[in-house]
Order: structure tokens, then sequence, then C-alpha cells
């Protein structure tokens, strides 16, 4: 195949509205796809996606080139979940079909955020991206609002820092903090503003996403994230009250922040890591069951513990010397010791990772050899074949000519003169 053209619906409403299985390959089926779509809902640009990419099909078979069409759709949790979806349905295109080229279609930025993930796979020799010409009636103000307010991804973006943000306050008021209302509502605002701006939403969407799955699929790591998150949680709640047990907010500003930060880390960080190591290990467990590697996870755990002991003994250094009063003797020494035995941990992990790399390279080169001598052997019979075939042929062509040979003679016939 020399072009394939690849229509994108990161948000899967093909899937969510029209129940359309994908990837989507062939003329008749994309066809098929876009008018059930259209049918679900009207005003979905991904139906014009569809038949933009037919149009380009159309094009490119006119003019004598071997062509396809094939539709990809992620997840309607836009980000990591969906884009993961996408690569995995084009990765399993592309070991079944050799495709040269490709044209990337789409109805927006959105959708082209997926160009790098596609040009990482494929040679991508144009962009199109189909635009939708609407009626003033359509552009006007009150039906985009309409929309937004329709849109989840536009509900999550600003309802759900608003809507917690409203509950802070609430409950602070309720409790009768009025001076805690404002400061947990900024602190909340902004805590989701920094997460969204990294992208660590889409962390969260991974992990609720997992949960959901291992649930259906009565998973082990089903118990073991529950497990986790109960004991992040308990860990949250010792922290802070050992920052209120050691004074009120005047003593906040008698220590400093920096020793009350470190105070909650040093009663935090290990329930934080025993979180961690819950949820790593319910993943290793159901590796194992389905007999897959799980040396990476393990990785995770040794990065883990030695970031855990880092934080650890450098919290318990800043108390020994900022809060006498706490009693923490923990002298310099310690910490040293602590920092040298972080990075062995450390060292170790790399080394783990490395070593199991190596080995996943070798049993890859002894399966590719595995694989050779069947191809080969494949061949060879069909060598085999073909030469039987064209012994038998010629011994058809042999007997021909024996027969022509040992035929009647042609007589001649005359009048004489």
């Amino acid at each position: 195949m020399d072009t394939l053209v690849i229509c994108i619906d990161r948000d899967n409403d093909l899937g969510e509205k029209a129940k359309v299985i994908t990837p989507v390959v062939g003329r008749g089926a994309n066809i098929t796809a876009a008018v059930s779509l259209a049918t679900a809902d009207p005003e979905d640009s991904d139906t014009n996606t569809i038949f933009g990419g037919i149009h380009i099909l159309d094009e490119l078979r006119s003019l004598g080139v071997d062509a396809e069409i094939v539709s990809f759709a992620g997840d309607k949790n836009v980000g990591t979940i969906s884009d993961k979806k996408i690569a995995d349905q084009l990765d399993e295109f592309l070991k079944r079909q050799e495709v040269k080229s490709a044209i990337f279609v789409s109805d927006g930025a959105e959708d082209e955020s997926l160009l790098p993930i596609v040009q990482s796979r494929i040679k991508v020799d144009s962009v199109r991206r189909i635009i939708v010409m609407q009626s003033e009636n359509l552009e006007s103000t009150y039906y985009m609002i309409k929309n937004f307010l329709r849109d989840p991804k536009f509900l999550q973006t600003f309802f759900v820092p608003l809507g917690l943000a409203l509950i802070i306050y609430a409950l602070a008021m309720a409790a009768g903090y009025p001076s805690l209302a404002i400061i947990g509502t900024l602190f909340i605002v902004g805590l989701y503003m920094i997460l969204r701006a990294y992208g660590m939403d889409d962390h969260v969407s991974v992990f609720f996403n997992d949960l959901k799955e291992a649930f259906h699929e009565r998973h082990l790591s089903f118990i073991t994230m529950i497990a986790a998150i109960l004991t992040f949680v308990v860990g949250t709640v010792i922290g802070s009250l050992s920052v209120w047990d050691a004074g009120n907010l005047e003593s906040i500003n008698y220590y400093g922040f920096i020793p009350m930060l470190s105070l909650f880390i040093k009663r935090a960080v290990l329930w934080y890591a025993a979180s961690v190591f819950l949820w790593i290990l319910g993943k290793i467990f159901d590796r194992i069951g389905a007999k897959k590697d799980y040396s990476d996870l393990v990785t995770e755990m040794l990065f883990t513990l030695s970031g855990t002991l880092l934080f650890w003994s450098a919290s318990s250094y800043v108390l020994s010397v900022s809060i006498p009063e706490l009693n923490y003797n923990f002298p310099i020494e310690y910490f040293v010791y602590s920092v040298v035995l972080a990075i062995i941990i450390a060292m170790a992990g790399i080394y783990f990772s490395f070593d199991s790399k190596i080995s996943k390279g070798k049993k890859e080169k002894e399966d590719e050899a595995a694989q050779k001598p069947a191809t080969f052997k494949q061949k060879t019979e069909e060598k085999v074949v073909k030469i039987q075939m064209d012994s038998s042929e010629s011994d058809d062509a042999d007997e021909k000519e024996d027969e022509d040979e040992t035929g009647p003679v042609p007589i001649n016939v005359g009048l004489r003169g």
C-alpha cells in the first residue's frame, strides 16, 4: 500500500455516540460509520472528518495511487488514555499492513496533537484539516455557550475547580473557621491549576481507569489500589495532625514554614511510600498471573524506596536542627549515610532495569532467529512445489512432442500434368 488516509477521532465519538468499534478500515465501512455518527449526532464534526478522508481517498485512487482509509478513535477521557488507545490501534494496523506513507486528516488542533505520535510510526506526507462552513445563526453566542455547557471537557476544566472551591468554603464556614475558608479555597484552586498545567490530571484519570478495569477483570490490583488510597489518606491525616499538635498558627510563624513542612513529610512520607508499594505490588501480582514481565515495576519500587529514604532523612535532620523541643536526634552523619544508601538503591534499580532490557533484547533476537528457519523452510517448500510443477509441465510438453513425432504423416495430394 502506497498511501494510508488516517482519520482521527480523539474523544471516541464513534464509539460513544454511534457504537462503532475502531479501527474502521475501508471506504464502505467508513461511509457506514460516518452515516451512523451523523444519525446519532448531526452536529459532530468528526462526521465531516471521515467524509473528508473519503474524498481524499477518491482523489488518490483516481490518480492511480494504491491507497486505503482507516479511522482511529481514542477515549472520552481525552489525554493519555485516548492517545495510548490510538497509538495501540495504529501499531496493530501497521503490523498487518505495509504502508509507505500517510495523510493525516483531522477536524481541529485537538486531534492534530496526535500528529507526533503518528509521525513516530509512519512517514506523513500531508496534513488536512476539515473545516465546516456554518451559518451565522450556528455561530451565535447562544449556540456556542449551549454547546460548551454540554462539552464534558469544558465542564471538567472549569467547573471542577469551582465546585471544589465552593465545597471547601462551605465546610470551613460550617466548622466555624471563616478565616480558613478563603485559605482553603485558594489552596484547592491553586493545587488544581498546578495539576492541570503539568498534565497530572491525566495520571489521575489513568489511575481510576485502571481501578475500574481491575474491578471488572477481578484482579488483585483492585484491592491493593483501594488499600493504597486509604493508606495515602491515613498518611495525610497523621501528617496534618502532627503539624496541628505542634502548635497553632502562631507556632508556624515562630518556627517557620520549612520546619512545619518537614514535620509533615517525616510523619507522612512512610505512609505515602507504603501506598505506592501497595499499588505497584498489585500490578506485579496481576502480571505474574498473566505471565508477563514485571521487571519495570520492581525498578519503580526501588526508586520509590530511594526517594522515600531521601525525604525521610532530610526532614529528620531539619527537625533535629530547627525544632529541638521535639527531641529528634538525627546528626549530619546519619543524613550523609542515608544519601549514600539512597544512591546505592537507585543504582541497583538502574542495574536491574538495564539487565532486564538486555534479557528482553536477547529473547526477542531468539524469537526472530526461531522464526527465520520456519520462513526459510516455507520458502523452500514453495520452491520445491514450483520446481515440481515446472518439471511436470515440461514432461507434458515432451509427451506432446512425442505424439506429434509419432503421429500420422501428412500426404500431399496433387494432379499430374
